[in-house]
C-alpha cells in the first residue's frame, strides 16, 4: 500500500482578512477579570492593517480599553511581514527601534498560524516579548497570546475569535 502525504493549504494574509471578537478571562494578582478583545485583519495597497482592542472589566465595574493598530508590508524573506509604523527620510514606511525605547514589531505565516510578535527593551536592557499567534478555526480563530519576559512566560490568553463579517 503507498501513502499519499496530504497536500495542505499554505495559508496567505487573505486567508485571515476580516473582523473577529471574542472575550477571556485572565487573571490579574488572583484575581480573574474578564477581557473582550477584537480584531480586523484588512489589505492596504501595500500589505495588510491589523487593529486590535482589548477592554479589561473591572471589579467596580470600570472598564478599560486599549485599542493598537499597525501597518504591515512584505520583507525580502517569504511569509514574513515588517511592521510600517514610520516614515523615514525618503518616504518608506519602517519598523520603529527598539534600543529608543520602542517596540520593534514583525509579522510571519507560518502553515495556518498568523502571528505577531513585538520586542521590547527596556532602559536597563532587559527585554519583553509579546507573541500573537492567531490560527485559523471553525469559525473564526484561535487566539494565543503570551508576554514572555527574560525568556519567562509572564501570561498567557488562549480564546476563539469569532468572525464577524
Amino acid at each position: 500500500m503507498t501513502l499519499i502525504p496530504a497536500i495542505t493549504h499554505a495559508a496567505t494574509i487573505k486567508d485571515f482578512v476580516g473582523s473577529y471578537e471574542g472575550e477571556a478571562e485572565v487573571m490579574v494578582d488572583g484575581i480573574p477579570q474578564k477581557r473582550d478583545m477584537s480584531v480586523t485583519i484588512a489589505p492596504t495597497k501595500e500589505g495588510f492593517k491589523l487593529s486590535w482592542t482589548s477592554a479589561t472589566h473591572r471589579e467596580d465595574g470600570r472598564i478599560k480599553e486599549k485599542s493598537y493598530s499597525i501597518g504591515f508590508v512584505p520583507s525580502a524573506r517569504d511569509n514574513i511581514y515588517q511592521s510600517a509604523m514610520k516614515t523615514n527620510l525618503f518616504g518608506k514606511a519602517t519598523p520603529l527601534d527598539p534600543l529608543q525605547g520602542e517596540p520593534f514589531v514583525w509579522a510571519r505565516i507560518e502553515g495556518d498560524t498568523f502571528s505577531v510578535f513585538s520586542l521590547f527593551i527596556d532602559p536597563a536592557g532587559d527585554y519583553e516579548m509579546q507573541e500573537f499567534h492567531r490560527t485559523l478555526a471553525p469559525g473564526g480563530l484561535d487566539l494565543l497570546f503570551r508576554r514572555v519576559r527574560e525568556g519567562t512566560i509572564e501570561r498567557e490568553i488562549r480564546t476563539l475569535l469569532r468572525r464577524k463579517d
